[in-house]
């Protein structure tokens, strides 16, 4: 089989390759310094936007340009309840492309982390040097180890608080790293920083030589993220049926979506679920023009060559290697609503493009952040919790583990009575899953 790879990373490179990465920290930490930095110091803040920041920086007595006011905005709309949403930011560098999910840092708001880690590749947790890590910083880890997030950078900051000392630097990195590595987190990267003097954010610090790391932007720059989409079995729901009933295309049928992962070809064997019926991929369709390859996270049209009862919902996936198709689910679920999540309530499920009714069975467990012990049968979980749920499907549903597959391993449930969304579920074994000893092969850059 042929090795496939993304367009744009034919030359090799990561000079156009994208990166999707989340911030998180405490409140206090100085996340808001750190994203107006990294934002300034690599030459992505307008000019206007600059004298905006000075003026204001100005009025408040400050000699210097506060760089937390390019993110204050949001974060005093999210203060006086009008949004508490992720704000995601776009910038670039002569290496990579980047999407940066800010998350509020409140614990009243740690369920955005979700949202905002969701479909990032690393994730930025901050830590004030002065304080090290509280529970906070222990909440964020689970929430990117629950995620499965490959990548998680520990930024110390306000490190010139702290008299700059590497003292303070590895005690606080020495017990993030272990606490980390317990929950499964793959690679942990320690990083030094002052947000406010810049110090090892884009440039590196004179301050402290002791440190031979990368800076933020050097890590964020040089992170691998470029995976092969072939690695992965083909999964592609369906998200709507094409018949176009013309003179021109009579018999035309196309399933329109786009491919969760791995790489479809024409040719290839398929299963439609939760059916189980069969066939083969007849043509697919990119941009309206036939190709014979398509590949994560490309949006196509596949056609068959059989003509079989598909709506949306369904799953098309390759005839040796499909889903377990079920309707009891057992996952580890984030709960975000306000209202808590109790045995015996009637949801919605959402999985990729398919929505059926469930009823939460039991709850066995909520994990305690602090020693990561489980407490059984809670009964409930409130916003921010982190628990095991046992889910029964009124249909059933073609899942992956969510260590498996990121798309097709997550879901949702939703309250039928008003559509507000209540838990981020993922399907698959136990969490943590590495709660007895340090994650298999991680890498720690302190």
């Amino acid at each position: 089989m042929s090795t496939i790879v993304d367009p744009v990373d034919v030359a090799g490179t990561a000079a156009t390759s994208l990166l999707r990465f989340a911030t998180a920290g405490s409140v206090d930490d100085g996340k808001s310094t750190l994203v107006g930095r990294l934002l300034h110091d690599s030459k992505s803040v307008l000019a206007d936007q600059l004298e905006a920041v000075e003026r204001a920086s100005l009025g408040r007595g400050q000699e210097a340009p506060d760089l937390a006011l390019l993110t204050d905005g949001l974060r005093a709309e999210r203060e006086q309840g009008i949004t508490i949403d992720v704000a995601y930011r776009y910038f670039a560098t002569p290496r990579r492309r980047f999407i940066l999910a800010d998350t509020p840092g409140h614990v009243q708001y740690t369920r955005n982390m979700v949202t905002g880690a969701s479909t990032a590749e690393l994730a930025v947790v901050l830590v004030d040097a002065r304080h090290g890590v509280v529970e906070q910083t222990r909440r964020h880890a689970a929430v990117a180890a629950l995620l499965r997030v490959p990548h998680v950078v520990l930024a110390v900051n306000k490190m010139d608080l702290a008299a700059y000392a590497e003292p303070v630097f590895a005690a606080i990195a020495a017990e993030f790293t272990t606490y980390a590595a317990s929950l499964g987190v793959p690679e942990i990267t320690a990083i030094p920083i002052s947000a406010l003097a810049g110090d090892n954010v884009v440039t590196p610090s004179t301050n402290m030589d002791w440190y031979g790391g990368p800076t933020v932007l050097e890590h964020l720059e040089s992170v691998p993220v470029v995976a092969d989409p072939s690695e992965d079995p083909a999964r592609f729901p369906v998200q709507y049926v094409i018949r176009p009933q013309t003179p021109e295309l009579p018999d035309y049928r196309g399933y329109a979506g786009q491919i969760a992962s791995g790489v479809l070809r024409t040719g290839d064997a398929v299963t439609v679920l939760p059916s189980g019926r069969t066939s083969t991929v007849a043509a697919l369709d990119v941009l309206g023009q036939a190709v014979d390859v398509a590949w994560a996270p490309q949006s196509v049209t596949v056609r068959l060559a059989d003509d079989l009862d598909i709506s949306r919902g369904d799953l098309i996936a390759p005839a040796a290697a499909p889903p377990a198709v079920t309707r009891d689910i057992e996952a580890t679920v984030c709960h975000v609503a306000d209202q808590p999540l109790r045995a015996g309530q009637r949801v919605l499920l959402k999985h990729t493009t398919r929505t059926v009714k469930a009823l939460v069975k039991t709850i066995p467990s909520r994990l305690t952040l602090d020693d990561l012990s489980q407490h059984p049968a809670p009964g409930e979980l409130a916003a921010n919790d982190i628990g095991r749920i046992v889910l029964r499907t009124a249909e059933p549903l073609a899942l992956d583990p969510y260590a498996d597959s990121r798309r097709t391993g997550s879901f949702l449930l939703i309250d039928p009575a008003d559509g507000t969304t209540l838990t981020a579920g993922m399907a698959g074994t136990a969490f943590p899953a590495s709660a007895r000893g340090p994650a298999r092969g991680g890498r720690t850059a302190a």
